[in-house]
């Protein structure tokens, strides 16, 4: 049905002109802050850890395709941060892009990504969801993951 591949250089700005925009409204959302402002850091977040784009070192990037077409469309990204000899790997970012939402994509991506991350020795998968995207949260605990803990935050006044 779906299988992942590594991103390609070439296709590392379509990632970023979703990923970007997506993440400024995140940040925008749950810290307050105007949505230029909340762009800026997500660039600047991007840039810190991306610097090098697909062959940042520490990162893997994959897009997330219909198995057996080679150029067909992508379907959504992985963003992930696996630590070295068999440790966690953390996802920074995982999508279905709007158009292939609701088809079930989004498990199956998951699964394909545990099995990835099993034959590579690592023993488990992290993640942080916003606690404004129920869908996520719905999918993640559907999938067998478990909540660790509680982000939280209290505004004192304006920055």
């Amino acid at each position: 049905m779906i299988r992942l591949r590594q991103m390609r250089a070439g296709e590392f700005l379509d990632y970023l002109a979703y990923f970007i925009p997506d993440y400024a409204a995140e940040i925008s959302s749950n810290y307050d802050v105007d949505l230029e402002t909340a762009r800026e850091r997500a660039e600047q977040e991007v840039t810190a850890d991306l610097e090098q784009g697909v062959d940042s070192p520490g990162q893997d990037l994959f897009c997330i395709v219909s198995d057996g077409l080679e150029e067909g469309p992508t379907l959504g990204y992985f963003w992930c941060k696996p630590e070295p000899e068999g440790g966690s790997v953390f996802i920074s970012d995982f999508c279905i892009l709007p158009p292939h939402r609701g088809k079930g994509y989004a498990r199956v991506a998951l699964a394909a990504l545990e099995a990835r991350v099993l034959d590579a020795g690592h023993c488990d998968i992290k993640l942080r969801v916003a606690a404004d995207n129920k869908r996520a949260h719905q999918l993640y605990l559907s999938a067998e993951f478990h909540e660790t803990g509680i982000n939280m935050r209290k505004p004192l006044g304006n920055p």
